[in-house]
């Protein structure tokens, strides 16, 4: 056993979260250790969810855009196409991000490690390699980052085969003919909306209403359309009474309601978690609730004041751009340093197809707070730029104050929706005025002319409350 080393501050994961906090505790000047248990750096993001499934996305557009290209061809996918066809970019992606982050350690004079770390106390952590080699370490501050992992319930039997679970679902050889996925969350609707693209017959299935139950109503309903003009079904209000692969070609669903489900793979989508249990949390005193997640206050503190934990460590939703803001926040938080108020207009995107975003205040929300919020509607069909790509259905939400004044929130669904809420985004952040998009130009053709639209139609609904009042 050698002596410990003493750094200001060490990292425990290299996903986004953690990466974020190395750099940003290294570019303060402090001595920094990341602690990775993989060979690669990047956590499951990079490796088993992001990277790939926004790859598959990406696949998926472009196929589909071939076969909306004309009338001159005609296209379809093999039925035995193998998933690794669609993901043929997947390792140049993986490599490219793999030596950016790495230069990027280098970089910053981040000292990387690979081992599975423990904590043996509050200050002092155990790394162990796969060689067997123990070290220990002592920090200031320590920033748990360990990322998490598919939450698979015992009364459905994932054998990673038949019945998969979000890690295991692109080892799949071949495009699946059907695919049942469980679960209505992100992760769900994502991996239903890219394989009924790829003209996979999917159901998907959830025991809520309608899915994505904390996005805004109208949004998710104009997700549904879209996901059932491809085929596809949701099944809501549902509860899994029982699933089976039945040893010749089917995974056989029953539902609660009796309905029987045979399909040819079957994904469960049931939230994640954390990854806890090979910490030794308790050797530091760390609070973990029963949900299995750690409890932090809004700088990622936890009950132990000099230890964060950051990222899917304390809940969902589980983002990557969320974890990156947890990472930085917490170093600045512990060197002292100035936070600005980003935390509180972190977008959400979801990379559905059609793809959906959202920033500040929802009508829902809008509605509890100011009882008559102003809402202005763009719809696609009148935006010349998604007529000419002929991705014409989709809204964007604009979400005003009653006087019709203040912007309180942006919600988006369709094409580049994920993008084009970042103008909103700097908007909140700027206290930017509902007028002050029409007095602006915006770019013609472009998605951004959305906001004008939507800026017009509450101007116009203030107009008429006008009139009314002096009729």
């Amino acid at each position: 056993m050698s002596t410990s080393v003493a750094f200001d501050i060490v990292v425990i994961g290299a996903g986004p979260a953690g990466q974020k906090a190395a750099v940003q505790g290294a570019k303060a000047g402090k001595r920094v250790a990341l602690i990775e248990r993989e060979r690669g750096i990047g956590g499951s993001c990079v490796y088993r969810g992001t990277i790939p499934s926004k790859t598959l996305r990406e696949s998926a557009l472009h196929l589909d855009r071939l076969k909306r290209a004309g009338e001159a061809f005609q296209f379809s996918l093999k039925p035995d196409t193998q998933i690794a066809t669609l993901l043929s970019r997947l390792e140049d992606v993986v490599q490219a991000h793999d030596s950016f982050m790495s230069r990027q350690i280098r970089r910053n004079g981040i000292s990387l490690f690979h081992g599975r770390a423990r904590f043996l106390s509050e200050h002092t952590i155990e790394m162990q390699t796969v060689d067997g080699v123990q070290q220990q370490f002592t920090a200031d501050t320590i920033v748990v980052a360990t990322g998490s992992r598919p939450r698979n319930p015992e009364a459905i039997p994932v054998d990673h085969e038949h019945i998969l679970d979000s890690d295991s679902l692109l080892s799949m050889m071949y495009l699946p003919r059907s695919l049942a996925v469980v679960g209505g969350g992100v992760i769900g609707c994502e991996y239903a909306s890219i394989f009924a693209l790829l003209g996979v017959e999917v159901t998907l299935i959830d025991r809520a209403p309608y899915p994505l139950q904390f996005m805004d109503r109208e949004l998710v309903e104009q997700f549904i359309k879209g996901f059932e003009q491809q085929g596809a079904h949701y099944l809501g209000g549902q509860h899994i009474e029982k699933v089976r692969w039945n040893e010749v070609a089917h995974v056989v669903t029953k539902l609660s309601d009796g309905t029987t489900i045979n399909t040819e793979k079957m994904l469960v989508a049931l939230g994640r978690q954390a990854n806890v249990e090979d910490l030794n949390l308790s050797a530091a005193g760390i609070m973990v609730s029963d949900k299995g997640v750690i409890p932090v206050n809004q700088y990622c503190q936890t009950n132990v004041p000099h230890i964060y934990a950051v990222g899917d460590m304390v809940g969902a939703p589980a983002l990557a751009s969320k974890a990156m803001e947890h990472g930085r926040r917490a170093v600045r938080h512990a060197l002292n340093l100035p936070i600005g108020d980003a935390a509180s207009t972190i977008p959400l995107g979801i990379y559905t197809i059609p793809e959906m975003a959202s920033i500040g205040l929802d009508e829902m929300a809008a509605r509890e707070r100011y009882r008559d919020p102003l809402i202005g509607r763009a719809r696609f069909e009148e935006i010349a730029r998604a007529q000419i790509s002929g991705a014409g259905h989709g809204l964007l939400k604009m979400v005003a104050d009653p006087a019709g004044e203040r912007l309180l929130g942006i919600q988006v669904v369709g094409d580049s929706a994920t993008e084009l809420v970042h103008l909103g985004q700097l908007a909140l952040q700027n206290g930017t005025t509902i007028e002050s998009f029409i007095d602006n130009v915006f770019n013609f053709p472009t998605y951004a002319e959305a906001y004008r639209i939507a800026a017009l139609d509450i101007l116009g609904q203030v107009a008429k409350c006008r009139t009314a009042k002096a009729a």
